[in-house]
């Protein structure tokens, strides 16, 4: 478990085989910086929904969204990466447990800079990473081209399923 200062998710129990994502959570936190996210209980209860499609698990995720100083020092001290990212994804599940519990860190200094760069919507680039960290919360990689390549399809796919959830 990593010793991170943010509010800590309450973990319900979860046990039942039968389980569904009625007690699934997904917060969002803005530390150092504005996100100016949108939607967000909408957006929390899709990324529940995509994880659950996948996993069949239901999940306690925490976005906590900073600048790039604050991520890279994540990544430095916690993955021993001396680059910026635009989103450090923890995933802190007992591989036993019927439930998916994480912490993903995400630059919005990154995140504009990169919708900057491919001439996107800061808030369709923002998306495109939180949709980004819960599947890797489902077990996707994203090491090889190929892999790389299977996520972008999936983002693509989640952004165009979240243009019509209600």
């Amino acid at each position: 478990m990593l010793p991170f200062k943010f509010q800590k998710l309450k973990v319900t129990n979860s046990s039942n085989k039968g389980s569904n994502i009625e007690n699934s959570i997904c917060s969002f936190t803005d530390q150092e910086i504005v996100s100016g996210l949108k939607q967000k209980r909408k957006l929390g209860r899709f990324i529940n929904a995509l994880i659950f499609h996948y996993t069949k698990k239901e999940s306690q995720v925490a976005y906590i969204f900073s600048t790039d100083e604050f991520v890279l020092s994540i990544n430095q001290e916690y993955l021993q990466h001396d680059t910026y990212t635009d989103i450090i994804t923890f995933d802190l599940s007992d591989k036993k447990s019927s439930l998916v519990l994480s912490d993903i860190f995400i630059s919005i200094d990154r995140v504009k800079e990169n919708a900057e760069m491919f001439n996107k919507k800061y808030q369709e680039e923002l998306l495109r990473v939180i949709i980004h960290g819960a599947l890797h919360l489902s077990g996707y990689k994203d090491k090889s081209k190929i892999q790389k390549a299977a996520m972008r399809n999936l983002e693509e796919l989640w952004i165009e399923k979240y243009a019509t959830y209600l």
